[in-house]
């Protein structure tokens, strides 16, 4: 459906930018913070200026619904298994009732391990990072390697921009919606060492963080002082800090 469509335009268009970061970065050797930070911004700036030329929203779009966004999926044996005693409601609140980006999602942490780790290609890909003139050396591309790596950044961050607009329950764009999520994506990523599998654990905590954050608002403590809801709001944003300042201890990029 239309969604379908939606989601491979967002990839196709993460793709491009992730090209475009290969070119700085890769091709003419500049900065890669710089080009980062100058894409995000161009992203950001042009994104909300096709929004306003298409809609005449103020950059947003209007709310999709039916096919135009993807629809949670309610997996087999749910009504059945719901009388389970904690597995039940688990299977049936929990683990089902996500929409595909979601189990796609979690799908994507083994079958990045198992290319990162048990294939050639990972080996390479990771060894363009850590020693670059051994590859070389092997008769393989450098170069070509690095821009596997970013159009397969480009892959998945188009994949969790697809999720943002088109599979939330307020499905639509709103100009810088992913509201520093990217940058939580960062830490996580610094917060698991740049393993798969504990990276999957950390965006499940700041996840929670989140949750946390917008579920209670306003937290009254016995009448005897209140949490205003900003500092919930922020709560992930300043454990984040917390964390990878006191618990995560020296991480070494590859």
């Amino acid at each position: 459906g239309s969604a379908v469509i939606g989601m491979t335009a967002g990839i196709g268009i993460s793709v491009l930018l992730a090209l475009l970061h290969g070119l700085a970065s890769i091709t003419l050797r500049g900065n890669q913070l710089i080009s980062g930070v100058a894409i995000n911004f161009l992203a950001s700036g042009m994104s909300a200026l096709v929004g306003q030329n298409w809609f005449n929203q103020g950059g947003r779009t209007p709310q999709l619904s039916g096919g135009q966004r993807f629809a949670d999926i309610t997996l087999p044996l749910t009504d059945s298994l719901n009388s389970v005693p904690f597995f039940g409601p688990v299977y049936s609140e929990l683990i089902s009732g996500h929409n595909i980006l979601v189990y796609t999602a979690l799908l994507a942490v083994p079958v990045t391990w198992w290319v990162l780790f048990r294939t050639r290609f990972g080996l390479r890909l990771r060894a363009v990072g850590e020693n670059p003139a051994a590859v070389d050396t092997a008769g393989v591309s450098v170069i070509l390697q690095r821009y596997w790596a970013v159009m397969i950044c480009g892959l998945l961050c188009g994949l969790a921009g697809s999720y943002l607009s088109l599979g939330t329950s307020a499905a639509g764009f709103v100009r810088d919606m992913s509201a520093g999520k990217g940058f939580l994506a960062l830490a996580a990523l610094i917060f698991s060492k740049w393993r798969p599998r504990p990276a999957l654990f950390a965006c499940l905590l700041f996840g929670l963080l989140e949750a946390i954050g917008n579920k209670y608002q306003d937290l009254d403590f016995f009448g005897i002082f209140t949490v205003p809801v900003q500092f919930m709001q922020a709560l992930p944003y300043i454990l984040t800090v917390v964390i990878l300042a006191g618990f995560v201890g020296k991480a070494i990029p590859p």
